[in-house]
């Protein structure tokens, strides 16, 4: 029976789980336990290895290596090798980087809960007879019988929300359990080899600092201005430690060769350094790459496990603009990391000086989040989406801004400039990061931003770009920009920071029926848009639909509140426009069954295809998946209804009941395959009563994940529990390791952005509510769980974060809990219309670990309203191991 969150065989093919920090790049770690995908420079590199650098361990027993073998599992086929590189490309077999020609475990299982994994190795082949004996001449140790050593490896890099620079560290922790199962003591090595990815000038020095040693891998040929420039160093804690800064040089496979001979050698390595570097290659191949390894050795008795640790650090400080970079050469600026530390092996310092803290607040994340009482397929979709903000889509610009492509190409990065019509969609900063969120929304009003209200919907890099850009403003990236700027403002409760913006929020709202709009969005402003407008699918639309004016009317209702706190008279205007829109809406762009596009083809606005007699790329009378976005908009940012409740439930059960398709070999799609075979999606947009355009919206057939995450979440919100939770089952299904990585969730591009959307299902299932200029928080959960004690009392548990803090909420029938596991939370308000039944209870706080005893609990003064709220007589701070607990009756 497959344990959750495990993957084994087949599974493991196509898993590359992320290591590294936000806007660092990062590492992954393959199915088997190798590092693949070294995207450390500052852009994607998919499938990109770096020469030899792998983790081998072996065993020595009265001085004579017994067991040796790298900390791999079998390679998954197939092995005709990748690539079109002379000699090694496709036709000349498997790389020999990856070491899969040596000894190595035969199976790895992998467990993997985001920030999390942990790799499982074993050796469950018979060996018996020959395989017993040592093989001189191949280098294999002699392993009689069954292997003595077992292995687990754990790997992470620090993820702690709300701590943004701890988790936007360029590192990777990979701690090796090595037990012996052999019935003798062993002298156990696990050894690092690490290749220097310069193409030139390599330098490879031993370092000791306080805690720990290391190698550092760096260059003396290359400038520091350049972007090539940079370090990575491999470092342990461990006491018992050897080291070469450098492998044999030598032609054809002499590196490795020696290598292994030497490691399968009882005792340390023997230091090795050579004094001439080597010329700056054009291509960097095995044997040119210079290659260090460290060692680290402890005795193991019988039945007894240590831990070998390693740390992964790299510094690549200059990022170019290497897809964009003008007539003369690439900008270039400075990774934010890059501002607080001179080089790989500070970063080092730094984790190690801390590494017990940044595992206990990253562990504890993990656990929290996975305690929760959600589904399986909820929690596996929200987490492995988190990794999207450690992958090279993301950067940080160098006062800290984070900065984001769309996806990743193989080589580059995919639509770049973090485009606003696709980053509506994510959920994950505003809620974990939440001040990364607020500098997003701060660049855009700052660097795309004209003086008519237009807003571009890339920002380019370097900034200045924009005034280079002739372009249509998106609808509804502009529109949904209004209504994130209105998250950031709740979820800070800094009436200041929304004073500084508000002018230039007001005037892109006010640009939809702004003369200068060219586009004429709603030029005869009755809150409805009906002109021009470009959106996510790359086209533009023409006439009304409930699509785009969602978005409209949302940012409708955020800005009258803004308005309101700041003072502004024009709320009042605001809210006019979007009754009368909104009341339009309902009443024009409703079938019975959906919503849907109101195009008049007699509209000489419009570019009707004179050969078609058709308006080219448009929804038409179709059921489109984003029909009532804007009300899964408003529902996550606490904005009530902007369209009549009964048909918003109604036109999701139309997108369920026409959209989700499965198998998907019975449909046609002529678009990009994200879903095919037996496989089940929600297409973006379907034709039930046969009455599609010749050439319908961009992307009708396709399956997107993000979009499918949105539907998804909005049908639980709105009561279609189990509809919603068979589209996230569906998806996930697709990403099951053996046919897609479970860690990379792809639209244009891999590591796409737009599944970030699957954190809304935390928020949604939770029926998490937040207000922080009020200091009010709520849970109204859209399902209990079943029974889960003895008793058969239910208890629904999840994970939360909200103002500088996180933790869990529990709900049971008599009590509800607030666990603060990090940070801190002040609170005026909580709410839960569970407490709507009652007007007696009690309120207590105290350390959450001995809460059971009374001497722990401190009343708190507080009174119930006939909604469910609970108001504190004074503000109410917990801190991080605090609980509050709201008793009932």
């Amino acid at each position: 029976m497959r344990q959750p969150f495990t993957y084994t065989g087949k599974n493991t093919n196509e898993i590359s789980f992320p290591l590294g920090g936000i806007g660092t790049g990062s590492i992954g770690l393959a199915g088997n336990g190798r590092l693949v995908d070294w995207e450390i420079f500052n852009r994607p590199n998919k499938g990109g290895s770096n020469g030899f650098s792998f983790f081998a361990v072996k065993a020595e027993r009265a001085e004579k290596v017994i067991f040796a073998k790298v900390l791999h599992g079998d390679l998954a086929p197939p092995y005709h090798g990748t690539g079109d590189t002379p000699y090694a490309g496709y036709g000349h077999g498997v790389q020999r980087e990856s070491m899969s020609g040596f000894p190595h475990f035969r199976t790895a299982a992998f467990k993997g809960q985001y920030p999390v994994a942990e790799v499982t190795f074993s050796d469950d082949e018979d060996q018996s007879g020959t395989s017993g004996h040592r093989a001189e001449r191949s280098g294999r140790a002699a392993s009689c019988g069954t292997s003595p050593l077992q292995a687990k490896l754990t790997a992470y890099s620090p993820f702690i929300p709300h701590a943004d620079d701890d988790s936007s560290l360029p590192a990777a922790v990979l701690a090796y359990e090595i037990t012996n199962v052999s019935d003798e003591t062993l002298d156990v090595t696990v050894a690092g080899c690490m290749a220097n990815p310069a193409a030139g000038g390599a330098v490879n020095s031993y370092e000791e600092r306080a805690g720990f040693r290391g190698v550092r891998l760096g260059t003396s040929t290359i400038s520091e201005e350049e972007p090539e420039y940079g370090s990575l160093t491999i470092s342990t804690d461990m006491d018992d430690t050897s080291h070469q800064n450098y492998w044999f040089r030598g032609i054809w496979f002499d590196n490795v060769t020696v290598f292994w001979q030497e490691f399968n050698q009882p005792g340390p390595f023997k230091p090795r350094d050579y004094d001439d570097e080597r010329k700056k290659q054009e291509h960097v191949i095995h044997n040119h790459k210079d290659t260090a390894t460290l060692a680290g050795r402890q005795s193991i008795p019988p039945g007894e496990s240590r831990i070998f640790r390693y740390v992964l650090t790299w510094h690549y400080p200059n990022y170019a603009n290497y897809w964009n970079p003008g007539a003369d050469k690439p900008p270039v600026w400075k990774n934010h990391y890059a501002t607080r530390f001179g080089d790989s092996i500070d970063i080092a310092a730094h984790v190690w000086s801390r590494l017990d803290e940044l595992e206990a607040h990253t562990f504890s994340f993990r656990d929290t989040l996975f305690s929760s009482s959600l589904p399986e397929s909820v929690l596996d979709a929200v987490s492995a989406n988190l990794s999207v903000i450690k992958s090279p889509t993301v950067a940080r610009l160098t006062d800290g801004t984070l900065y984001g492509f769309e996806g990743n190409h193989m080589k580059e990065g995919s639509c770049e400039g973090s485009c606003t019509h696709v980053w509506n969609y994510e959920q994950v900063t505003p809620f974990l990061f939440p001040h990364l969120a607020r500098t997003m929304r701060e660049a855009e009003y700052r660097y795309c931003y004209f003086e008519s209200g237009r807003m571009a919907f890339r920002m380019m890099l370097p900034p200045e770009g924009r005034d280079k850009l002739d372009f249509h403003a998106a609808a509804d990236g502009q529109l949904g920009s209004i209504v994130r700027f209105y998250r950031e403002w709740k979820i800070s409760g800094d009436d200041e920071w929304l004073r500084r913006q508000w002018p230039r929020v007001k005037r892109s709202l006010a640009y939809a029926w702004s003369e200068e709009n060219a586009d004429k969005w709603d030029a005869d402003r009755d809150g409805v848009l009906e002109g021009t407008q470009h959106h996510t699918l790359d086209m533009e639309l023409y006439g009304p639909s409930s699509w785009l004016n969602g978005y409209y009317h949302a940012a409708l209702l955020a800005a009258a509140q803004m308005a309101d706190a700041v003072g502004d008279p024009d709320g009042n205007e605001y809210r006019e426009l979007f009754r009368r829109g909104s009341d339009w809406v309902d009443r024009h762009l409703f079938n019975g069954d959906y919503f849907y596009q109101k195009l008049d083809l007699t509209d000489t606005r419009y570019p009707v295809d004179p050969e078609l007699g058709q308006v080219k790329y448009q929804v038409a009378e179709g059921c489109h998946i984003d029909q009532v976005i804007g009300q899964w908009f408003a529902h996550t940012t606490g904005l009530g209804y902007i369209f009549d409740r009964e048909k918003v439930r109604s036109a999701l059960s139309a997108i369920y009941r026409y959209n989700f398709v499965g198998p998907m070999r019975e449909y046609a799609n002529a678009c990009r395959i994200y879903a095919l075979n037996d496989e089940k999606g929600v297409m973006i947009c379907t034709y039930p009563h046969g009455n599609s355009p010749l050439i319908p919206i961009p992307y009708a057939g396709e399956c997107m994940n993000g979009f499918e995450y949105q539907a998804a979440c909005h049908m639980i919100h709105e009561g279609l529990v189990r509809e919603g939770l068979d589209i996230v089952e569906a998806i996930r299904a697709r990403y099951d390791g053996e046919r897609r990585n479970p860690w990379n969730e792809f639209e244009c591009g891999s590591n796409y952005v737009r599944s970030m959307a699957s954190y809304g299902l935390l928020l949604a299932l939770s029926g998490f509510s937040y207000d922080m200029r009020a200091g009010a928080i709520g849970f109204d959960p859209a399902a209990m769980p079943e029974s889960d004690d003895e008793a058969g009392v239910s208890t629904f548990r999840c994970f939360w974060s909200m103002g500088k803090g996180w933790g869990q909420a529990t709900i049971a029938d008599r009590e509800i809990g607030l666990d603060l596991r990090y940070g801190q939370l002040t609170l005026n308000l909580f709410r839960s219309p569970k407490l709507t039944r009652t007007s007696r209870i009690q309120a207590f706080v105290g350390d959450g670990a001995a809460f059971a005893e009374p001497s722990a609990m401190h009343p708190v003064a507080c009174r119930v309203d006939a909604d469910g709220e609970v108001c504190f007589e004074e503000p109410l701070t917990l801190k991080a191991g605090q609980r509050l607990a709201i008793r009932i009756g």
